[in-house]
């Protein structure tokens, strides 16, 4: 497997704060990688930074061997919505949109027309199993859902990379833990590479590398022996 996302030497400062310190991390196509560590580690800057949320004060970022970290903010953004996809720890699902429109909104915000970029949102909804719930709006869907919901908008673009920041945080462990078997399944069949952040150990034996940050630098890394299965004709 080729590399996709490379982080060299990234440094973040934040006034006297060190939030990164010269942090080196790749990750592999198809490959989920968590990142762990206590509050306050670096472990979400390190997401901004290799996601193209923020700009690091050092250091540099790959996407697909090319240099991304010093794009303009327009071709960052533009990164972020069609080579990137994400999954936050709320959903941020748009309340006023049926859930068809909320997975076809990347699409749409690409030049897509709105009924190509539905029929294309559709696709996801019963791989994830949502069939039935494609006119329901966020507030008529459980935390479970929404967060499926939301996985099938940060996968719809077909992204190299997904990021996902304590995506189980407001959901119950059984829910959560469908919720991380169906992120990872389907962002590996869909050939891309995942990156969260986490605090749960139980999210993190999900994926195939776990990294700690403390401190501004990666101070640990290991394999788990998690292995996907993954049903024959579908996304996940």
């Amino acid at each position: 497997m080729s590399d996709v996302l490379s982080g060299h030497f990234l440094t973040k400062h934040f006034g006297h704060t060190t939030a990164l310190a010269g942090v080196d991390i790749t990750i592999r196509q198809e490959e989920a990688v968590a990142i762990m560590g206590p509050s306050g580690s670096g472990k979400s800057t390190l997401l901004h930074c290799l996601a193209g949320i923020m700009k690091p004060d050092e250091g540099e970022v790959h996407l697909m061997g090319h240099r991304v970290d010093n794009l303009g903010e327009r071709r960052r953004s533009e990164l972020r919505r069609t080579r990137f996809g994400f999954v936050f720890q709320f959903g941020q699902l748009l309340p006023e949109l049926p859930a068809e429109e909320n997975v076809a909104l990347p699409l749409m915000l690409g030049g897509v027309t709105r009924t190509q970029a539905v029929r294309q949102a559709r696709e996801w909804f019963a791989p994830l199993g949502l069939q039935g719930m494609e006119t329901r709006r966020p507030g008529e869907l459980s935390g479970g859902q929404a967060q499926r919901v939301a996985i099938a908008r940060a996968l719809v673009s077909r992204p190299a990379v997904v990021f996902a920041d304590e995506p189980t945080g407001a959901l119950d462990q059984t829910t959560g833990q469908e919720t991380m078997r169906l992120l990872v399944e389907a962002t590996k069949h869909n050939e891309a590479c995942l990156v969260v952040v986490t605090h749960d150990p139980n999210v993190a034996s999900w994926c195939d590398r776990t990294v700690e940050v403390r401190d501004g630098r990666l101070t640990a890394q290991q394999a788990t022996a998690y292995t996907t299965v993954l049903p024959a004709g579908g996304h996940a």
